[in-house]
């Protein structure tokens, strides 16, 4: 199954975020399989992220949340929440263009 989630930052938590990166990419890049698309979310291009959004292939809810847990971005206590939905992807065949 698919799952698209949304991940909400603090406020605030720029320096916390910036410190982290190098991890979180390490994480992000050792979870190729499961996260199939990763990136942060802001208002404007240079602006410090608010979040990020993942897609995210697995055959339960409980093991994404499991998986989102582990991240050190996570476990540093960056994250103030995050949404863990299905994702019904139109035109399956279709590729996801980075």
């Amino acid at each position: 199954m698919l799952f698209a989630v949304i991940l909400h930052d603090k406020p605030g938590q720029g320096a916390l975020r910036a410190e982290l990166l190098p991890q979180h990419l390490e994480w992000l890049d050792h979870h190729s399989t499961e996260i199939i698309v990763a990136g942060s979310l802001r208002h404007e291009p240079g602006n410090v992220p608010l979040g990020g959004l993942r897609v995210v292939e697995a055959e339960h809810k409980e093991q994404v949340v499991a998986l989102l847990q582990s991240d050190p971005f996570f476990i540093s206590g960056l994250r103030a929440s995050y949404d863990v939905l299905h994702w019904s992807k139109a035109f399956p065949d279709r590729r996801v263009p980075v």
